[in-house]
């Protein structure tokens, strides 16, 4: 039982490695650019707090044997905290101040937390309470795939949901939901079971829509030739219409 338990911690260690560095590619095309175009810091945010509860849960003055636990998400607390500090250099002024405050925010939880839990709380008061924190964060960021999931059937492509990363999600909730199991842990099994489900419907839904290129009407090439999704800005339609008059002038 203790060699599968290390086991399955370990495989977890390495499938959730892959998701916190899978969006590498995203940040490279941020730095290129110098610009943070449309994409959204809050996701990046929301992981490092669940990455920061889950480490210090991990932690065995908080729960015992789970270091595995503690290590891969210390480890993804460092990832996200470089993925934040990149969105808010190159992110508009609006933007950089909102994802500042939120990464603040975030600093401020997880601090509460922690002296909380060291100060007031002891054995299974302690587990509990950061038990229960650990879980509402991991299951919100195991939840920000549904979105993807609510354009792969609204587009019937998908374009915007690649196989790999969906199949490390279900692996990745899957070794850890056994590891909670065999560990007799509900606040590790419960959120990665959820993650597991997730990770499940994903693959479910890329291979029923495998096949299909989507809608030409929600799916768009911009000028950059990437695709963009949904209808078009007011100010890209703004810029089109002036390019329109320049030409007509001409």
């Amino acid at each position: 039982m203790d060699v599968l338990h290390l086991l399955f911690g370990v495989f977890g260690n390495a499938t959730a490695l892959f998701l916190f560095l899978s969006p590498t590619i995203t940040f490279k095309r941020i730095i290129r650019s110098k610009s943070t175009e449309q994409f959204s810091g809050i996701p990046y945010v929301m992981t490092l707090l669940n990455c920061l509860l889950s480490a210090w849960y991990g932690l065995p003055f908080v729960s015992k044997n789970n270091l595995l636990v503690s290590t891969i998400n210390g480890t993804g607390a460092a990832i996200e905290s470089i993925y934040v500090l990149i969105f808010i250099i190159y992110a508009p002024k609006k933007e950089k101040t909102k994802i500042f405050g939120l990464f603040i925010s975030v600093l401020t939880v997880f601090s509460a937390v922690a002296l909380i839990s060291l100060l007031a709380l002891h054995g299974n008061g302690r587990k509990l309470f950061c038990g229960l924190a650990a879980t509402i964060f991991s299951i919100i960021m195991y939840a920000s795939p549904l979105s993807i999931m609510r354009l792969v059937i609204k587009t019937k492509s998908v374009e915007f949901m690649p196989f790999f990363l969906s199949l490390f999600v279900f692996l990745c909730g899957t070794s850890w939901f056994v590891y909670g199991l065999l560990g007799s842990d509900a606040f590790v099994a419960i959120p990665n079971g959820f993650g597991c489900g997730l990770g499940a419907m994903q693959l479910m839904l890329y291979f029923i829509y495998r096949n299909n290129k989507g809608s030409e009407e929600t799916m768009k090439p911009t000028a950059n030739g990437t695709i963009e999704i949904g209808p078009e800005k007011p100010h890209q339609e703004k810029q089109e219409n002036g390019k329109v008059l320049q030409d007509e002038q001409v």
